[in-house]
């Protein structure tokens, strides 16, 4: 492994600090800005599924010398060390995500190979060191092994799940280069979802943490909120009713919220009288979020950085009526915050000037997200 190289609410922070964040994360920000529109959406679409087609040919008996897909040039290599990564991803547990994290970092590490040396004394498919305590050098040279090591290191990662691939493979990689793990998403994401197709229902099952092969409703065109075309500010689509299946409480903050739409946004207003005549009474993204769930009977804290760490994290693939959604800045400390109302909505006080309002979850890019009920 290589060496490790040189909001909206009420909070505000120095532009000393705001600086220095910004410097430090600005690699990390833009990768995620840079990231798949729903995170841990698996459906990709385009050259992923093309590439996954082909891989499965290979999976399915085909002489891979009459198959080319471009960075696995070796597959008779390549693609079994695929296979244990998500294999083994699939015995501990691991979700989806975490095994195309895998696949991504051993692409960028090793090609996936298992190398007899590397960068100082690094070996294996992720080129980890026996130096800085990963194994010896003979047990790196296991695949699993060396998979086995790299999920139990990632899965320690705080909020690994709200990170991007690449952002995730470095937190556990400390590597010199933190953005070249990017490039390998795509390939990743197909890898798995040929292997993990061709795996027998048993074996599938035992990924219970949500590592679906397929893509949840969010992911399905229709269901992204495309559907419901130009959305006047304030207004709710036509047809538009909250699904059936909502929790209770979180059909009460829906219902609440939407009660606010067309009223002007207010950064650090309360939101507890958002159509009164005191601007302080009017909303912002955190205090909408936290005012319409009062109103269910939860308890949310006030700003967008602390409700990022509400409830439990949750996969942008299921969200469910209720969720909080999270955007701009870095998946640890996003700067907005809305609530998905389903069918692929989300109802959100955006910025000065806006009006709360209901956008398609389409036209976010979504760092986090979070269950609190």
């Amino acid at each position: 492994m290589k060496a490790l190289a040189a909001g909206l609410g009420v909070v505000v922070l120095s532009p000393v600090l705001l600086f220095g964040t910004a410097t430090m994360m600005a690699t990390a920000s833009q990768a995620a800005q840079n990231n798949s529109q729903f995170g841990d959406c698996l459906t990709t679409g385009g050259s992923t599924d093309a590439v996954t087609k082909k891989i499965t040919k290979i999976l399915d008996g085909a002489d891979s010398k009459n198959v080319h897909i471009k960075d696995l040039t070796l597959p008779a290599t390549q693609i079994p060390n695929a296979q244990t990564i998500v294999t083994t991803g699939l015995d501990l547990h691991v979700p989806a995500r975490g095994q195309v994290v895998a696949l991504a970092t051993a692409m960028q590490e090793s090609r996936l190979r298992n190398l007899d040396s590397g960068d100082r004394d690094s070996v294996g498919l992720f080129q980890q060191r026996p130096g800085q305590g990963w194994g010896t050098a003979q047990q790196l040279h296991d695949p699993v092994y060396a998979t086995t090591k790299f999920y139990k290191a990632l899965l320690k990662v705080h909020g690994w799940q709200q990170l991007t691939v690449a952002q995730a493979a470095q937190a556990v990689q400390a590597s010199g280069f933190p953005t070249a793990y990017a490039k390998w998403e795509s390939l990743a994401t197909a890898l798995y979802k040929a292997i993990a197709a061709s795996l027998p229902h048993s074996a599938q099952g035992k990924d219970t943490k949500g590592a679906s092969s397929g893509a949840s409703s969010v992911c399905v065109p229709g269901k992204n909120g495309s559907s419901w075309g130009p959305i006047p500010e304030g207004t709710v689509p036509k047809g538009y009713k909250i699904p059936k299946d909502a929790d209770p409480k979180a059909r009460r903050a829906i219902e609440w919220a939407m009660h606010q739409l067309g009223t002007l946004y207010q950064w650090g207003g309360t939101c507890t009288a958002a159509h009164g005549p005191d601007p302080m009474g009017r909303c912002d993204c955190s205090s909408l979020m936290q005012q319409a769930y009062a109103h269910a009977g939860v308890k949310l804290t006030r700003t967008t950085y602390a409700q990022v760490h509400e409830g439990k994290a949750v996969s942008a693939t299921h969200l469910r009526p209720g969720d909080l959604i999270f955007s701009r800045g870095i998946a640890a400390r996003p700067e907005h915050v809305g609530m998905f109302m389903g069918d692929g909505l989300v109802i959100e006080a955006p910025r000065t000037t806006k009006p709360v309002r209901i956008t398609p979850i389409t036209d976010w890019t979504i760092l986090a997200a979070r269950r609190v009920l």
